[in-house]
């Protein structure tokens, strides 16, 4: 670990359901029957504000939830079905005071323009504290829940391949212009296009309202925008990224990636890449956050975290792996864990809690505090909106400046 002072971390919680562990639903603690409720997420969610995180992802999907990547699995013994990520972060924004709240979103079939107005609108109902998490679908069986496309069947070490790296670039290719598509709605109304003038019986400026006329491969989107522009100019947007094109995506089109380093040499090589592709995108100078996402099992005694993993293993019927690395020990533990980590690059980290009803409150009640002890976390919220919380400034609107 570099002896030089480190910045102070950026900590979210990846929210799933009960957890991230598929047993986690049958611990005591887990609360199943309460899993489709408003209440059940505002619960979380407030849990961890009351730790000051910066922010909170919400897990959707277009397809029931499979322990196979790309098809469903037919299990009955696993959460299936879940609410819909941007709807239940709209439904929390008014509970919550300095959080940020990260909704999922799936490019693939959804129509930017429907997302830039929801996410515009969740910024409205949080006071500037909205992003959204892109993600891509590849897999046939989601696909004709919309009748639209057909895609081929894979398996996801077909992936690897030069034809699945091709695919998979199609989808990233489309995924950037939907990013691009949304950012540009977001800018179509100037900051100041509404007027209100009673007196006069003007509402909006329609000069300061704006085509974006956008034509590319996969959208043709004419705008202005329905919605004015978010109070954060430009909400938050994340990507999780495992290989080389998917960090090019965090790279040239987002505000912050989760990658999934299994030790420090991994988590330098992966900042490595991503700060060369963010140089070749032209946006050296800009701030792209790259958050280290991990699977949690805390507890005080390391022994316990162990039995626990492997007790829901038992339930589970194999040992639960991954795409991010699994840690299971007590808070001090994996508070140097982090701190390693971050010395290798990262900015920030998104934990996955293993069961959200024990991991969520031994990171805000266990890891928080110790980080604190060390001034390596904020002892209150400093900023208003999520862009403030990470340091990012509000952007200028892109045409208003051409104007």
């Amino acid at each position: 670990m570099s002896s030089t002072p480190l910045s102070p971390l950026h900590l979210a919680v990846a929210l799933d359901g009960t957890g991230w562990h598929p047993a986690s639903w049958r611990e005591p603690v887990a609360r199943p029957r309460e899993l489709f409720t408003a209440a059940y997420w505002a619960g979380l969610v407030a849990e961890a504000e009351r730790g000051l995180l910066d922010f909170v992802t919400f897990e959707d999907g277009l397809g029931l939830q499979s322990s196979h990547y790309a098809e469903p699995d037919g299990r009955t013994d696993q959460v299936r079905g879940r609410l819909d990520a941007v709807l239940t972060a709209a439904r929390i924004a008014p509970l919550t005071r300095h959080i940020g709240l990260v909704p999922t979103v799936v490019t693939t079939h959804t129509e930017p323009f429907h997302i830039s107005k929801a996410i515009a609108t969740l910024d409205y109902v949080s006071s500037g504290r909205a992003g959204l998490r892109v993600q891509i679908s590849a897999r046939p069986h989601e696909a004709d829940h919309f009748g639209r496309r057909t895609f081929p069947p894979f398996r996801l070490e077909d992936l690897a391949s030069p034809a699945g790296q091709e695919r998979l670039a199609g989808h990233f290719d489309e995924a950037a212009d939907h990013i691009e598509v949304v950012r540009r709605l977001w800018d179509s109304w100037e900051d100041d296009a509404e007027i209100r003038d009673v007196a006069t019986g003007r509402f909006v400026d329609r000069d300061k309202l704006h085509y974006i006329d956008f034509e590319g491969r996969h959208f043709s989107v004419k705008g202005p925008s329905i919605t004015p522009r978010p109070p954060q100019g430009q909400p938050l947007v994340s990507a999780l990224a495992h290989q080389t094109i998917p960090y090019r995506l965090v790279a040239r089109a987002t505000d912050l990636g989760y990658v999934t380093p299994h030790d420090a040499g991994q988590a330098r090589e992966i900042v490595a890449e991503i700060r060369a592709e963010q140089r070749a995108a032209g946006r050296a100078d800009e701030t792209v956050h790259i958050f280290g996402d991990l699977v949690v099992f805390l507890d005080d005694d390391p022994a316990e975290a162990v039995a626990r993993r492997e007790r829901l293993d038992a339930l589970a019927g194999e040992p639960y792996t991954g795409d991010a690395r699994i840690f299971t020990g007590t808070p001090a533990q994996l508070a140097d864990l982090l701190q390693e980590l971050q010395s290798e690059g990262l900015t920030g980290f998104r934990l996955r809690p293993a069961v959200a009803g024990h991991d969520l409150p031994a990171i805000t009640r266990g890891l928080v505090p110790e980080l604190q002890r060390r001034s390596a976390f904020r002892r209150a919220y400093e900023a208003d909106t999520l862009r403030g919380l990470l340091g990012l400034a509000r952007p200028a609107n892109r045409y208003a400046a051409s104007a």
